[in-house]
């Protein structure tokens, strides 16, 4: 039932403030019952206003409070013009009172810089206000104030001023606008610094202003989270509008995506930007305002839509109309919705605009009463078929059966009522067959009895199916109201045959179908038979000279020549009246008489001419005027004469002007044909107008699609911003164009390339995740002056898709300036596109009237039938011209094609002995016509050069023509590749490029495989054509053709191919693709059939097929590939948990050993339990639909309660099973990071509503975590590494307890291995936990994660002589783009003649060798990396008998400070910016196993004079005494450490002194390990497991800033590595 409240008020719009209507409401529902409601909604266009500026007061913002004083009546008029009724407030923040927040000296305490306050958390200074000048009298006594660390305390300062409702002055029905302005980024919850000065209270969320505005728990408890703000502003109503510098800009452009309205604006170094900001804020909230609900039950839906179309993203106009649309679950949380709590089941919804404070509430409850007939069920119904309970009526079936009468058993079934006349598949291939019955697979696309009807196939009219007034049902449109015919096009209703007078088709026709059929079918009448209107005008006059000779025989055509009139005229004594279609009049020259006459349709509607009625009387004038005209003649020609001279006059005396000059397009709208481009492009002519004496540079910009409304299925799609796209440039150099450069593998084309692409990239580095230029070609601009002779380089940059404004930007920047670091370009021209638009600028010079802008037209598959670009031109930089034609409309028609390109097969095979092979490309012909194909070889296992010779070009095909052969050398092998390369060989051959409305077809690659053996397959024209033979003369069957694989299944593959004749049977190899042919399995059958069973799901084979008689087996086919279907996903990889709070963790899990397809989202529940694993409370489900982020916080979980944690993983087939653990966080250590970053995972809030799921937060970067464990918890632990039910903290933490150590942060991936046959699934967990020091690089730490997979034991012996791997890698950083790259001499048994360093970017890009001959030379630095990147780096080393195996690891040279900015202190030290900044990374080389030296850099900042340095060392985990050094002097910065102990963990300190005091220090973790220590060393023998098994690695690292060694061993429990093999 739905019941409104008596007391809800009807909207008043003559009220200046937002409302809705109804306001409250009452309603019930049954499970899966849904109801809709009508809301309205009002908002003002220039309501009520409040806007809260929440300013940083450190004392770096000196500048920006200053500005803000000056510009109070600037604020003022600003906020007028946003609202009538505006008030405003202000409020200041630094950060907490406390250390290592703020210098807590006393002389800093009362005033931390000159001319300032005391520091403070947040201060609320001016209370909502309207009253301007007490705001600016109160501001201009303001001073700034200070504190130590660069983060500020804003998120206090922001929940303050969102709860203090009643101090700050929030009025109830404006709109809060709250202003955040600050150039540092943040603290947040659990984020480190609270812990070092003991505070570890959670926030209340309560208001806590004493009288002054000053909030007084700052020191009591910890700053807030971010899902808390989000939540707080929203509980009231406060959009935040966060105005940040550019220094610290990343931190919010994460953090403004978590809140559902709110706005960023990019700050200038002094805030004179503010108020724009704010105007440019405010009117973008204004233009997304939606609808949300609030406080929603889990077991209802909400859906919200506009009357006038669309969903809850909608702009509110004044009056809106939205509806509401409420439905209840049947189930939820794997239970019926009646047995959930009832707090789960009733509670009061709101549904409000996001900037609105009123709300409409509906008091929401679902109905569970049982009826009297479900007390009384009859038990084994007859009905039932005795298979089930009859409840109320109806069937309740026991398990096993279904149906109606349950008379359906759900384990034998019949296909045979589910195939239907005709028919050979049941359900026709569309559908399951249960009981008797087809359900459909996609009920949305396909139904009737048998899912023989495809909804998407019924008669369509204007393009749109059912034109869009119906919907298709049974192969047929069923209309909606008010519409009929086949395609739903004719309406019933007769208003659009109504003429201009309101009757039916004018009188003169019937309706049919929407539209007249006129009866004078041979008359231009209208679409209402009306008269045609263009007809209409010029109809008396068509008819005036023969009405003049037929009734007066008179005018221009008396004489015969009124016989060739059409009509006759009709003479009346009296006209018709104005019933009639023109009423006529003009006068007779010859007797100066006037007559009339009428024009009517024919009284016969077989007539094609109207009915002509002309009068019998004219009407002349009277006879004694007739003297006044030859003098009224004269005085009109007198006149004329006098205005001629005056004209004249003029002329000769006016002072001549400048003619204008325009520029514009040519053209209004070109249409074009697919089928008939010959480029990607169209040269668009740009004219000019006026004198052409200087130059005039036009920008201009073109986009794509523009016909597509935003209701559009692919506008709906919004793109991914981080995806890789690329960047077609064009650029005009500074160089003449030759016919050299027009060939791309001539010397002068390659050098120009070169040099092209060096500067490009160059210039490009500074694009985040750029990646080099490629496909670099040269050519000439037509039309352009004397720029024509001038070289145009075309290049692709490819880089993320959200850097296209900045690269646009960049390159406008580079070509005003004229080159591209020392490449020299020709300002006036460049392009920059995408796959959706592009921008660009076109010259015209001097004595240049035209010039072509070269316009992409944006090809694609997935464009519409007929698509249209807009090309605009922007402005005119350069010149004097104004833009006159600014637009041109450019339309392409995308047609079926005309030709299908294809090979013939999938795969070819050929002998080295044929010397050539020869590949035919088949052309089908739809419309014949010339047409091109482009193809290209590509290296596989064979290679260019040295097995065959790469080839590529154009293929045209005359009319009529079918096929073409493309020629591929085959080389032979060396003596060398004979006896040592066993692999097969093989490269592919790609078609591309399809032109004149050609596409490609089934076999657009092909693979060709080379053979040692001859006499393998040989191709000709002639050959193709002519049947094959069955056997060879000496009886040797030949190979089987027409081979067809198909999956039937996750595990199956069924092949068919043509029998043979003579054949006893068939013999099926098949392999998974990349394993060579040799370990292929074999099956024999005797039919020309076979289906593979036990395969691996979601994965490639290969198979070929060959067929035996008694003479032996024949030749095998050529390889065939299928994959097999998709299967649901194993359980996920190990559970691991990262404890940050006693109610605060990071959940992270591997992926599944077994995808089964591809994984496209995870579900993480979580459920308190007691002591028996009993749920004690609600479980709630989280869904992350990245499957890259498989990382989960989880927050305000119960404290000291044990919770049962279950993942699982989807693939499109469906849900895999969970994978499991129970941890109590109470039992685990924590730690809390320090480093004020975003956490990069997503986030949820175990205390939320429902509706928290529902938007889950997430950062960039998926590999950085905000916590801060020594190690990882695993959840699956085994039984000696529990102990008494407790976790053992030395398995967990190794090394004891876990201390506190500073600025530590984990984070996880996996990867997976692809399955092979009988090994099964393996999977390579790696934890990284950061350690970052302070100093030279203030945020500089080293991620690396070892990438060496565990894989089946195999021979692993070398060739006696061969170096082995190098046993260490050591990584230093030297700063943030260099890094040393140092390993250890392997073991050879001769003389090692040197080494190889290979490296690249993780993923993907040019891979870099540095050679190094000098065998005692074991170390290489690397210059110009990019921070921030990973790279993967391979170490072998050389002897006189090859190359030994590769160690690899993987480095990033992590650095979250700008270099260019102040560096910060560390938290937690008393020192100030006059002391020195900490010393550089620590260097440590073992001398010993119980010696080593450590060094350093100076400091970056050393503020004075080096005095010297202290040095301390202490073992990490506790034991034995802290020992000091002191060095001396500026110029020492090393020091020799003896008496260690080997595997043993060692923390080291750097502090420089100078005269001020000692500076921050700098800290590094070492472990100098034994070379035998550990229990399994790299060639022991490793367990064998029994296969098919499911074996998985586990990895922890703890990583540093300083260098540190990573062992290569298995089994090392050392600080540096832990590694445990584990069999499952």
């Amino acid at each position: 039932t739905v019941k409104s409240s008596d007391s809800n008020l009807k909207i008043d719009t003559s009220r200046n403030s937002a409302q809705v209507a109804p306001q409250r409401m009452m309603m019930t529902l049954l499970p899966g019952e849904e109801k809709q409601v009508v809301m309205e909604v009002f908002e003002p266009g220039r309501g009520p206003l409040d806007l809260y500026i929440l300013m940083d007061f450190s004392n770096s913002m000196s500048d920006d409070l200053d500005n803000l004083k000056r510009m109070g009546d600037e604020l003022a008029q600003l906020v007028g013009t946003l609202s009538d009724d505006y008030t405003i407030g202000f409020g200041k923040f630094v950060d907490k009172v406390i250390e290592p927040q703020t210098d807590m000296r006393p002389s800093k305490l009362a005033q931390p810089w000159p001319n300032s306050e005391p520091p403070f958390s947040f201060q609320h200074v001016i209370t909502l206000t309207s009253n301007i000048n007490t705001f600016r009298q109160i501001l201009q006594k303001e001073k700034i104030s200070g504190n130590l660390d660069a983060p500020e305390g804003g998120f206090d300062a922001i929940l303050q001023a969102a709860v203090c409702q009643v101090r700050i002055g929030w009025r109830k029905d404006s709109t809060h606008l709250l202003v955040f302005s600050t150039e540092s980024a943040f603290h947040y919850e659990a984020d480190g610094v609270n812990v070092l000065a003991g505070v570890l209270n959670r926030n209340d969320e309560a208001c806590h202003l004493n009288p002054t505005g000053s909030y007084t728990h700052a020191t009591q408890q910890d700053y807030p989270s971010v899902p808390t703000l989000v939540r707080i502003l929203m509980k009231h109503n406060i959009i935040p509008i966060f105005a940040i510098t550019n220094h610290s800009l990343s931190y919010y452009e994460k953090l403004v995506h978590y809140f559902p309205i709110a706005e960023l604006g990019v700050l200038t170094d002094d805030s004179s930007n503010i108020l724009h900001i704010i105007k440019t804020a405010f009117e973008s909230i204004r233009s997304k305002i939606s609808i949300q609900t609030e406080n929603r039950p889990k077991a209802i839906n909400t859906q919200i839509f506009s009357a006038a179309g669309g969903g809850a993203d909608l702009k509110i106009q004044p009056g809106q109309i939205v509806s509401l649309h409420n439905s209840t679950l049947t189930e939820f949380n794997d239970k019926h919705v009646c047995s959930q709590p009832e707090s789960d089941r009733k509670g009061v919804l709101r549904v409000k605009p996001t900037t609105f404070s009123s709300a409409f509430e509906i008091d929401t409850t679902v109905l569970c009463e049982t009826c009297d007939c479900e007390k009384n069920p009859i038990v084994k119904a007859a009905r039932c078929n005795g298979n089930g309970n009859l409840v109320c009526g109806t069937c309740s079936c026991y398990d096993k059966w279904m149906g109606p009468f349950c008379n359906c058993s759900s384990q034998v079934q019949s296909d045979a009522g589910c195939i239907g006349p005709g028919m050979k598949e049941p359900c026709s291939g569309r559908g399951d067959c249960v009981c008797g019955t087809c359900i459909c697979h996609n009920p949305s696309q396909y139904d009737g009895p048998f899912c023989q009807y495809d909804k998407s196939q019924c008669q369509r009219y204007g393009g749109f199916l059912c034109n869009d007034r119906g919907r298709c049902f049974l192969g047929r449109c069923a209309c909606e109201s008010g519409w009929t015919g086949d395609a739903c096009e004719c309406p019933l209703s007769n208003v659009t045959c109504l003429d201009n007078k309101g009757t039916l088709c004018n009188g003169r026709g019937v309706c049919k179908c929407g539209r007249c059929e006129c009866e004078y079918s041979g008359l231009g009448l209208g679409a209402t038979c009306e008269p045609n209107f263009q007809a209409q005008l010029g109809m008396c006059e068509s008819k005036k000279s023969c009405v003049q000779c037929q009734a007066w025989k008179t005018g221009e055509m008396k004489g015969d020549k009124c016989k060739d009139c059409p009509f006759k005229v009709v003479m009346v004594d009296e006209l018709k009246d104005n019933k009639v279609i023109e009423t006529c009049e003009y006068r007779d020259e010859e007797d100066d008489c006037t007559y009339y006459y009428t024009v009517d349709f024919p009284p016969n509607p077989t007539d094609k001419e109207h009915e002509v009625q002309v009068l019998k009387k004219k009407d002349c004038p009277p006879g004694g005027f007739l003297w006044l005209i030859p003098l009224i003649m004269f005085l009109m020609l007198l006149l004329g004469l006098l205005l001629l001279c005056c004209w004249k006059y003029c002329a000769c005396c006016k002072v001549p002007t400048h003619n204008r000059r325009m520029v514009g397009f040519k053209e209004d709208h070109y249409m074009l044909r697919q089928s008939l481009l010959t480029s990607d492009h169209l040269d668009t002519p740009l004219v000019r107008t006026g004198p052409p004496k200087s130059t005039d540079v036009v920008r201009w910009k073109v986009r794509d699609n523009v016909h597509r409304p935003p209701s559009h299925p692919q506008n709906q799609i919004q793109p991914n911003p981080k995806e890789i796209i690329d960047f077609p440039l064009s650029l005009r150099l500074n160089r003449q164009f030759s016919d050299e450069l027009s060939r791309p593998e001539t010397r002068d084309a390659q050098g120009l390339r070169q040099e092209v692409e060096d500067n490009l990239n160059d210039v490009f580095k500074r694009i985040p995740g750029a990646h080099f230029v490629q496909k670099t070609r040269f050519r000439t601009q037509r039309n352009a002056g004397k720029r024509q002779n001038n070289t145009i380089v075309d290049t692709v940059l490819s880089a993320p898709r959200s850097s296209y404004n900045d690269i646009a930007s960049l390159t406008d920047k580079q070509v005003q300036v004229g080159n591209f670091s020392n490449l020299r370009v020709v300002p006036g021209y460049y392009t920059v596109a995408t796959d959706r638009g592009a921008t660009g600028a076109v010259e015209l010079q001097e004595g240049v009237e035209s010039v072509d802008v070269r316009v992409p037209l944006f090809i694609k598959d997935e464009d519409d039938p007929k698509k249209q670009l807009l090309v605009e031109a922007i402005d005119v930089p350069v010149g004097i011209a104004k833009i006159g034609k600014r637009f041109v409309n450019i339309t392409v028609i995308k047609e079926n094609a005309k030709s299908i390109f294809t090979f013939l097969q999938p795969s070819y095979t050929f002998s080295r002995q044929d010397g050539v092979a020869n590949i035919p490309i088949n052309r089908e012909i739809v419309e014949d016509g010339r047409t091109q194909v482009t193809y290209s070889s590509r290296d596989l296992t064979a290679k260019d050069r040295k097995d065959y010779v790469s080839v590529d070009g154009d293929l045209t095909y005359a009319p009529g023509e079918t096929q073409k052969m493309v020629q591929v050398k085959l080389l032979q092998p060396s003596e060398t590749d004979t006896l040592l390369d066993k692999q097969p060989k093989q490269f592919v051959l790609d078609l591309s490029n399809p032109r004149q409305g050609a596409k490609l077809g089934r076999y657009p690659r092909t693979t060709i495989n080379i053979t040692d053996k001859p006499g393998k397959q040989h191709f000709s024209l002639y050959q193709l054509h002519r049947a094959p033979l069955m056997s060879s003369p000496s009886g040797r069957l030949q190979p089987p053709t027409n081979i067809e694989a198909s999956p039937v299944g996750p595990k199956n593959i069924r092949l068919n191919w043509k029998p043979q004749t003579g054949a006893r049977g068939y013999k099926v190899k098949y392999w998974i693709y990349g394993d060579p042919e040799a370990d292929a399995q074999v099956v024999d059958v005797k039919n020309p059939q076979a289906e593979l069973t036990n395969l691996y799901p979601y994965c490639d084979y290969e198979m070929r097929v060959c067929a035996y008689n008694a003479q032996g087996d024949g030749g095998y086919s050529d390889i065939v590939q299928c994959q097999t279907l998709e299967d649901v996903p194993s359980e996920p990889g190990r559970l691991a948990f990262n404890v940050i709070g006693p109610t605060v963790t990071q959940l992270s899990w591997a992926e599944p050993a077994e995808p089964n397809g591809v994984i496209t989202e995870y579900e993480v529940v979580y459920t308190p339990i007691n002591e028996d694993s009993k749920p004690i409370g609600p479980s709630k489900k989280v869904k992350i639909d990245n499957p890259k982020k498989r990382m989960l916080l989880i927050e305000n979980l119960q404290p000291s309660q044990t919770y049962c944690y279950k993942v699982r993983a989807s693939n499109k087939v469906g849900w895999g099973p969970y994978r499991d653990a129970t941890i109590n966080l109470a039992t685990q250590p924590h730690r809390p990071m320090s480093i004020p970053i975003i956490p990069d995972i997503p986030i949820v809030d175990a205390e939320a509503g429902e509706e928290y799921d529902s938007y889950l937060m997430y950062s960039n970067e998926v590999l950085r975590s905000p916590t801060a464990s020594g190690r990882p918890s695993v959840s699956d632990l085994t039984e000696e590494q529990l102990i008494n039910g407790k976790w053992d903290q030395k398995f967990l933490f190794p090394g004891g307890s876990g201390s506190l150590t500073r600025n530590i942060s984990t984070s996880s991936t996996s990867y997976s291995l692809s399955p092979r046959p009988g090994v099964g699934n393996q999977t390579m967990e790696t934890t990284t936990t950061y350690i970052s020091g302070k100093g030279k690089y203030s945020d500089l730490c080293l991620k690396i994660p070892d990438l060496q997979m565990l894989s089946v034991p195999v021979d692993s012996r070398l060739t006696r002589g061969v170096p082995e791997t190098p046993s260490r890698l050591v990584f230093s950083a030297l700063g943030p783009t260099a890094l040393k790259v140092s390993w250890q001499e392997p073991h050879c048994e001769n003389p090692v003649l040197g080494y190889c360093v290979l490296y690249q970017l993780l993923n993907g890009g040019e891979t870099k060798r540095v050679d190094i001959t000098n065998p005692a030379q074991n170390s290489v630095v690397v210059q110009d990396l990019l921070p921030n990147q990973s790279y993967l780096f391979k170490v072998k080393a050389q002897s006189q008998e090859g190359w030994g195996p590769e160690r690899e690891g993987v480095i990033t040279i992590e650095s979250t400070v700008d270099p260019k900015s102040p560096l910060s202190p560390v938290p937690g030290s008393s020192f100030t910016l006059s002391t020195p900044s900490a010393p550089g990374p620590l260097v440590f080389t073992a001398l010993s196993p119980e010696t080593l030296q450590l060094s350093w850099d100076k400091p970056r900042k050393p503020n004075g004079e080096i005095l010297g340095y202290v040095v301390t060392c202490e073992q990490l985990h506790g034991g034995g005494d802290i020992r000091s050094f002191q060095v001396s002097g500026n110029a020492a910065t090393s020091l020799t450490v003896s008496d260690l102990s080997e595997n043993v963990p060692y923390k080291f300190k750097v502090q420089a002194q100078t005269t001020q005091g000692f500076g921050p220090e700098r800290e590094g973790i070492i472990t100098i390990e034994s070379q035998d220590g550990g229990t399994n060393t790299q060639n022991s023998p490793r367990e064998v497991f029994n296969l098919p098994t499911q074996t998985s690695t586990h990895t922890s690292h703890t990583m540093f800033s300083e260098p540190f060694v990573t062992s290569g061993t298995y089994g090392h429990r050392t600080t540096e590595t832990t590694r445990s093999i584990t069999q499952q």
